[in-house]
């Protein structure tokens, strides 16, 4: 597709998605959960031409020689199908917050001044590899009542393309118009240098993926971006802690899924405990393949584990995202020097402390400067669909509008209402 081609198709996305925006913020809750209930039943009875579809992309994926965790994060099974359709409806079944007014207060003048939850409008999401973020963002986008334009990776095509048909096909037996998510249909790069610059057609730009994506458009991009660029998320082992509890969810954390970005990456063991906690983590870490990068003081004990695959940590390693079996770790004094090193090297997504001291955990909760903090839990749980939200477009670690998984919340805005009876400024 030439430069010209590419510009007419990306402001024909804009004004139908900018005109579908007007019908989707008056749509009444009754038909948006129609929309999201027709949506989640298609879901279900087209599981086999989803995966026909998927499987060209996995096929293409493998001859291209994709990445491992590329590869993974792009097959539709029949168990991400089910979680996207029960994502579905579970937004379907929570409160409409459109329209709702918050705040309310009475002024000395009369006049009473609230807030209304509004929908942003318009935005674009670029994303790669998983085709299930066509799904989360498709039904986020009717929830809020918002159009959107997704434009996923090139490697996704064929699965984005049969999940769009279903979103379409579900917003037009509702009612709604099928423009209201629409899906860049050429794989052209330029693509996605238009969608990002379109300030008359698009709100607000969600990227979801690489650093190096993310980054690009971060830096290019003429209308808002909601992002998050890596997810160096940590788990700290206090002194003192349930020496069980915290082998459980530090396994966790980092073995149940190595690709995504709530897996933790770099583990902090509080001094009192290390020669406790860190041979029983070592040989689960080791069992399972998990390269440990440690501290002179961490690799000392952890050598001593049979089996276990230890090296020397860079400096880099504090920082490192690795979306793979291998995990930093760090001897620490305790509390204040786990907080230190988080707020130093994380990328500000999410962390962990396990303790079972409450002003600690107090303390970890208030200090560390992340879009989520956990207690005794594992960092897989920060995501939109374990956080209750239905699902989420994304994670942000920015500090304004939305924070932490966004899900309807951070799809809207708040515009000031005024109710009066004729009161006049004096």
């Amino acid at each position: 597709m030439n430069a010209t081609n590419t510009t007419e198709l990306m402001n024909t996305l804009g004004s139908q998605a900018k005109a579908a925006s007007a019908l989707m913020a008056k749509a009444s809750a009754a038909t948006k959960l129609k929309a999201l209930r027709g949506l989640a039943s298609l879901l279900r009875a087209n599981v086999d031409t989803l995966q026909t579809e998927n499987a060209k992309d996995l096929e293409r994926a493998s001859a291209a020689g994709l990445s491992e965790p590329m590869v993974d994060r792009l097959k539709l099974t029949p168990k991400v199908i089910e979680t996207c359709a029960e994502g579905c409806e579970q937004l379907a079944a929570m409160a409409d917050i459109i329209g709702d007014i918050s705040g309310l207060k009475q002024m000395p003048s009369g006049i009473r001044v609230g807030q209304m939850r509004v929908p942003i409008g318009v935005f674009g999401m670029i994303y790669e590899s998983r085709p299930n973020v066509t799904i989360e963002a498709a039904s986020l986008s009717i929830k809020s009542g918002n159009a959107c334009i997704l434009r996923g990776g090139s490697e996704a095509i064929d699965s984005n393309r049969a999940l769009a048909a279903l979103v379409q096909q579900a917003l037009v037996a509702a009612g709604l118009p099928a423009d209201a998510v629409q899906l860049v249909p050429t794989t052209d790069r330029a693509a996605v240098g238009q969608l990002i610059t379109m300030p008359q057609y698009v709100d607000v730009i969600i990227p979801r993926g690489g650093k190096g994506l993310i980054e690009r458009i971060s830096a290019e991009a003429k209308v808002p971006v909601i992002k998050h660029l890596d997810g160096n998320c940590h788990t700290y082992v206090d002194d003192p802690c349930d020496i069980a509890m915290a082998v459980k969810v530090a396994d966790n954390a980092k073995t149940q899924k190595y690709s995504p970005c709530n897996a933790t990456e770099s583990l902090l063991v509080a001094r009192g405990v290390a020669a406790d906690f860190l041979p029983k983590i070592g040989a689960i870490y080791a069992a399972k393949g998990v390269e440990m990068r440690g501290c002179p003081e961490a690799m000392a004990i952890l050598s001593a584990v049979p089996g276990a695959n230890v090296a020397a940590a860079s400096e880099q390693d504090w920082s490192e995202e690795y979306l793979a079996p291998v995990i930093s770790v760090k001897i620490v004094d305790g509390v204040d020097e786990a907080i230190a090193h988080i707020n130093r090297y994380s990328s500000h997504h999410t962390d962990a402390i396990l303790t079972t001291d409450h002003m600690h955990a107090q303390r970890f909760l208030r200090e560390v400067d992340s879009a989520s903090v956990m207690v005794n839990a594992s960092t897989r749980f920060a995501d939109g669909f374990e956080f209750g939200l239905g699902a989420e477009i994304g994670i942000s670690t920015d500090k304004f509008h939305a924070r932490g998984p966004v899900g309807v919340d951070g799809l809207t805005s708040l515009k000031y209402v005024v109710l009066g009876e004729g009161e006049v400024r004096g």
